[in-house]
């Protein structure tokens, strides 16, 4: 019962640092926020940060990694949806997926500024293992069941979905680079229509699914990041 207790004080206080941390995020960003503002924050000793943390990269690794934590029993849930066939799951885990970004969109943005500089790439690409260890498996299930189906013509399933998984990492790079990118809203969501497109293509290849069966994400969805709130009304 010790150790039960003792763990869940470990995770109590783990979370606290985090949550003092995406508040700092929220309101001054991540660039400017300071282990001190932490520490000065919850009133706790640098000794008391490094027992949990032994770096601000630590801090926005694992506020990654519980955004992870929070998307994947949703996705999980489409997965394991009987009554859905292979393309519905696969339209239902994107659009979630979507939905819950959109959801966080303000926190979304203030991370990914950071997360895709350059001094950052070793801990993406271990964020990057990290997801693929966790989301291929789900993604996996799914393909299986479309080639059941008759769906999907790929005789390499698991593989195929692997191959997947990396385009659409490639995928979310290009969405960043082109959010980030400070062109006008206009030119951006043209040009994110057409990136959408393409990437829609190459999936169908890479699984054999009919032209036109995967939408990785909708008109609507895309306005939500690329057309201010007064333009889409």
């Amino acid at each position: 019962m010790a150790r039960i207790v003792k763990e869940e004080e470990y995770t109590l206080r783990r979370n606290e640092i985090l949550d003092s941390a995406l508040r700092f995020v929220y309101s001054k960003g991540y660039e400017q926020m300071t282990i001190k503002d932490i520490l000065d924050d919850l009133h706790i000793s640098k000794g008391a940060f490094y027992h949990y943390f032994d770096s601000k990269g630590a801090v926005l690794e694992a506020l990654v990694a519980r955004l992870i934590d929070e998307v994947e029993p949703l996705l999980l849930s489409t997965v394991q949806d009987p009554s859905l066939t292979a393309l519905d799951k696969l339209h239902r885990y994107f659009n979630t997926a979507v939905r819950w970004k959109s959801t966080k969109k303000d926190l979304m943005l203030a991370l990914l500024r950071i997360w895709y500089a350059d001094e950052n790439a070793i801990v993406r690409h271990k964020m990057f293992t990290a997801t693929l260890e966790r989301i291929t498996p789900l993604l996996t299930e799914i393909v299986r069941q479309g080639v059941r189906e008759g769906v999907f013509k790929t005789e390499y399933p698991d593989y195929a979905c692997q191959v997947n998984v990396y385009l659409l990492q490639g995928l979310s790079e290009t969405f960043v680079n082109l959010l980030l990118s400070g062109v006008p809203e206009a030119v951006t969501l043209q040009e994110a229509q057409v990136i959408f497109k393409a990437y829609n293509d190459a999936l169908e290849r890479v699984l054999g699914a009919p032209k036109g069966a995967i939408k990785v994400i909708d008109l609507n969805a895309l306005k939500e990041w690329f057309v201010s709130p007064v333009e889409v009304n």
